[in-house]
């Protein structure tokens, strides 16, 4: 198949879980014979902070600076394409969701990776520019990163007809159980870009924790924090660490955190692409709770889930051989079920069944 997508962005992982997410997919399609042109708006922001020139295989990243100079080359790629895709936050949304809907690709697909916080946006009644105006009632089929409810409301109020999950994977070449970092060496570390509608969770599960536990080391990494946020004395920040260090950021900790946003929390069935690829490398994951987790691991010998402070701390005393199971046993349901080629395959099937359900 050919695909064509319209996406936020693949060639920097700064500040956002799109990148690594589609250099998986996108990585694990060209292995079984699929081609893809993935479309990027190029934007100062993502261009200071690019960690990705080129995409693997035959797949190709188009890089552009203005729709207007763009959309003809775009327009006859989507005609030529097998699949044509836009995904959300995609910079000209709106106007790649009209190219492809009228295009003569025989699968038009829309691809919600944010899904509970569209949803969050149209009921505050605030326009959602990577939505067409008339909803999403064009498409064959729409995807959402997020299950459960959220499908239903995506028929409910965007006319959706074809809903379909495709949740988050890893790319298990890219990450597995690595080395070391001494210098991002802690007892409990947590990777992830700063959102106030997450900062609550955070407050009382990595927050509260090192102040309660000073002489235990804690370790964040992650952009896009306030400047005036109240750091515990015992936690290091890392304002940003690459996808290739990943592993060794994951190795570094005995645990490491997994935080939810809160709209995302409140739908539920929401696994994010950073809980597979912690327990990919090995590393136990402590995530806050959501419905549906047990769907994706089961709470106390793959997962630990914690509430309050005293679940984390209590999760972080549970000493390294118990830690050490848990992980591996989260490694292996990951390999099994949660690979890139696992949803690569989910993808090719919701595609060929066409009509169906």
């Amino acid at each position: 198949m050919r695909f064509v997508i319209f996406g936020l962005t693949v060639s920097s992982a700064w500040g956002n879980g799109h990148a690594t997410l589609w250099r998986g997919l996108i990585g694990a399609l060209d292995a079984m014979g699929h081609t893809v042109t993935f479309y990027e708006r190029d934007v100062p922001y993502y261009a200071a902070h690019r960690d990705l020139a080129a995409l693997p295989g035959r797949a190709e990243l188009r890089l552009y600076s203005d729709w207007a100079l763009v959309a003809g080359d775009a327009a006859r790629a989507s005609d030529q394409a097998d699949v044509a895709m836009v995904t959300s936050y995609c910079f000209d949304g709106r106007a790649a969701c009209e190219l492809v809907l009228g295009s003569r690709a025989p699968a038009r697909v829309f691809y919600d990776l944010d899904t509970p916080v569209t949803l969050a946006r149209l009921d505050l009644g605030e326009d959602v520019p990577y939505l067409p105006r008339e909803g999403l009632s064009g498409f064959d089929l729409v995807l959402s990163f997020t299950g459960g409810r959220a499908l239903e409301r995506l028929r409910a109020q965007l006319g959706a007809g074809r809903v379909a999950p495709l949740f988050g994977s890893v790319d298990p070449d890219a990450y597995r159980a690595g080395p070391r970092e001494p210098a991002w060496a802690g007892d409990c570390s947590y990777l992830g870009t700063w959102s106030a509608d997450r900062q609550h969770a955070l407050d009382r599960l990595l927050f509260e924790p090192a102040r309660r536990r000073p002489a235990r080391r804690f370790v964040l990494g992650g952009s896009k924090y306030p400047d005036d946020l109240a750091w515990p004395a015992n936690l290091t920040r890392l304002e940003h660490v690459p996808p290739g260090a990943h592993p060794r950021f994951y190795a570094s900790s005995p645990l490491t955190l997994n935080v939810t946003r809160a709209p995302m929390a409140a739908l539920g069935f929401c696994p994010s692409g950073r809980l597979f690829e912690a327990a990919a490398c090995g590393v136990p994951v402590l995530s806050d709770a959501w419905p549906g987790l047990d769907d994706f691991f089961t709470p106390g010998e793959e997962i630990l889930i914690a509430h309050t402070a005293d679940d984390a701390l209590a999760a972080m005393d549970l000493g390294p051989i118990a830690l050490a199971r848990i992980g591996a046993r989260a490694r292996a349901r990951v390999y099994g079920q949660h690979s890139a080629r696992h949803r690569a395959l989910e993808l090719i099937t919701l595609i060929e069944r066409g009509g169906g359900p």
